[in-house]
């Protein structure tokens, strides 16, 4: 691929991103926040002068990826997207510092959800809106948003959603990529609308309402308020919440079965019958460990199923702080640090389906070694599962705690706790927001060092592209002919 063609592609994608700034200029007006919107409107008409610029010359040219340009391409658009999105934060002074700027940026469009910021509701409500209007474009994925709005750029689009999308297994369930991703698409635009709306209902007001369901449906975290969900203290919002996130934690092609009434392909998911049972199972134990610390059931649910959902769907609102929970209740949110939403959704982390993977092929080889001579298969889905997937979970669990492990080692470096470090690198990797120590839910990241900053802005990149994107550059073998 050359490299106009390269910038070509990169360009356009800004450019719809530039358009996703119209959101916050209108809000900026509305709220009489005009010392804002200079902020937004320079990138904005830049990134457009220089997108269509782009686009219209190089219409007649057809693109190719190789396989090496894909990984290459879709590393830097996440890369450029995130340096584009901190504009508005750097140049409103919202955010004073790049690197700081940079950092929530990232956070951003990766759905991580950590911020630097400890004073959230003095900034304007259109950058608070922007904040969050990131985790919605991020979450379903940038260059699926493009390839929706543009099929007819000429590139290979199952190629850069393949590589974008995450899970062991990317498929269609259209025939065409395009028309898999506007479907995709418009599914997460009607969850949005619709629990917009029923938050507008319990009580928060609309701008309010819109940027928690950005934050929600993408599974970011960010808030318009210095205490999350926790600052409106209402029982309604934290269920409305808790059901959206719970809802963007499932793999969105089994809404598109739903519709279309093919139940059956919902019933036979491996995936989301783990989903369940976990979700399940670690609420209950979880309720159970803090009736003696709420002194009563329902408070216990309550708090229980709110962050159960938070952070198995990686979303990571707060409405108390769980670190002053009892140990064993500790550990159960520990555990789903681990553990993530299905594949196919907006959730981080590590995926219910490399778990059920895992489970189904130690089971197997259990029953192997009480039955030698006999035939075990892997059936995913109801279907026999083939060898190189259980190699795909495996090495992808080499490579995710090699990552994990460095990036503990960078936070030792920089003199953080090991358990906080150790947390924070999971909650980096698996786009969780929150951690344990002292990055907590009730802290924030604005007081770590510039270069620890920009390193875990690489790993939350890494861990929303299923790090081989991100890491297969880095290896020799990658730039060998």
């Amino acid at each position: 691929m050359s490299i106009f063609s390269f910038f070509r592609i990169i360009f356009i994608v800004l450019a719809t991103i530039g358009t996703a700034f119209l959101l916050p200029i209108i809000t900026a007006l509305c709220c009489h926040e005009e010392q804002v919107i200079q902020a937004f409107l320079i990138p904005m008409v830049a990134s457009w002068i220089l997108g269509v610029f782009f686009f219209l010359k190089g219409r007649k040219i057809q693109i190719k990826f190789s396989t090496r340009a894909v990984f290459i391409f879709v590393s830097s658009v996440w890369i450029f997207i995130s340096l584009f999105g901190a504009l508005p934060l750097w140049l409103s002074g919202a955010i004073p510092n790049f690197t700081d700027a940079f950092f929530e940026s990232t956070s951003g469009f990766s759905t991580t959800g950590a911020t630097i910021l400890s004073e959230i509701e003095s900034l304007p409500r259109s950058i608070n809106l922007w904040r969050c209007e990131m985790h919605w474009l991020g979450g379903m994925g940038i260059i699926a948003l493009t390839v929706a709005l543009l099929p007819l750029l000429g590139v290979g689009s199952f190629q850069l959603i393949k590589a974008e999308s995450t899970g062991p297994e990317k498929g269609k369930i259209t025939p065409k990529m395009a028309n898999t991703a506007e479907v995709l698409w418009f599914l997460y635009f009607g969850f949005t609308v619709a629990e917009t709306i029923i938050l507008q209902l319990c009580g928060m007001d609309f701008i309010d309402a819109l940027s928690h369901s950005f934050s929600t449906l993408g599974t970011g975290g960010f808030s318009t308020r210095n205490s999350s969900i926790a600052s409106y203290n209402s029982v309604l919002i934290e269920i409305v919440c808790t059901i959206f996130m719970f809802l963007s934690g499932i793999n969105f092609s089994l809404y598109f079965y739903l519709i279309l009434r093919k139940f059956g392909e919902i019933k036979k998911n491996s995936e989301f019958k783990a989903y369940l049972l976990i979700f399940g199972v670690v609420t209950v134990m979880l309720t159970l460990t803090l009736i003696s610390h709420y002194g009563s059931l329902s408070k216990a649910f309550r708090y229980s199923t709110f962050q159960v959902a938070s952070i198995m769907t990686t979303t990571g609102f707060a409405t108390t702080d769980y670190l002053t929970w009892p140990n064993i209740s500790q550990f159960f949110i520990f555990i789903l640090f681990f553990i993530g939403g299905c594949s196919g959704s907006t959730s981080g982390g590590f995926k219910v389906i490399r778990w059920v993977i895992l489970w189904k092929q130690s089971r197997n080889e259990m029953l192997r070694m009480l039955h030698p001579y006999g035939v075990f298969t892997l059936r995913v889905n109801g279907q026999p599962g083939r060898k190189d997937l259980v190699l795909n979970v495996g090495s992808f669990i080499f490579v995710y705690f090699v990552v994990v492990f460095v990036t503990t080692l960078m936070g030792t470096a920089a003199n953080l706790d090991i358990f906080t470090s150790l947390t924070t690198s999971l909650t980096m990797i698996g786009s969780i927001g929150p951690a344990f120590g002292s990055l907590g839910p009730s802290e924030n990241y604005g007081a770590l060092l510039p270069w620890l900053k920009w390193w875990y802005c690489f790993v939350m990149i890494a861990g929303r592209l299923e790090l081989y994107n991100m890491i297969i550059i880095l290896t020799k073998d990658f730039w060998q002919r």
